[in-house]
């Protein structure tokens, strides 16, 4: 181990053994006040330490973070799982899709001329003739024409 040195080069005093007796009653008539006074006074001043950090100067400036790059890849990955979610449903869409066959097709059309020409029947039997003067006429009208 080394011994510690102060900064004008002296050595730091030894402590006193057990057996030496301490020195009472010294007396100094230096005047530690006025002593204290001149030393401040010659005394060169201090430069103000820079506490200001450089932030450019950090190992890791201009780096993404490691956290925001985890919660961006969570993002990506949910974007993709939705994205699959919505290739499939379309998929599911796309196979209930189908053409009808020709005959059922022809039934479906045959339905619905026959509806048609009741419902044509019925609206102009109301049209023109009667005032529409009552809700129940009213509602009857529009059923027919929707």
């Amino acid at each position: 181990m080394k011994k510690k040195e102060y900064e004008d080069g002296f050595k730091k005093p030894p402590i006193p053994k057990k057996d030496e007796k301490p020195i009472h009653g010294l007396v100094s008539d230096k005047n530690f006040i006025v002593a204290n006074a001149v030393e401040n006074i010659l005394a060169a001043p201090k430069l103000p330490a820079s506490k200001e950090k450089d932030y450019l100067k950090k190992k890791n400036f201009g780096k993404t973070p490691k956290y925001l790059e985890k919660i961006k890849n969570e993002i990506t990955d949910e974007y993709n799982l939705v994205r699959e979610m919505q290739i499939e449903e379309q998929n599911e869409i796309d196979r209930q899709k189908f053409l009808m066959p020709e005959s059922e097709r022809q039934e479906l059309i045959a339905a619905l001329k026959k509806k048609w020409e009741v419902v044509h029947i019925e609206f102009q039997k109301e049209t023109h003739v009667r005032k529409l003067d009552t809700v129940g006429k009213v509602n009857r009208k529009e059923t027919l024409i929707t």
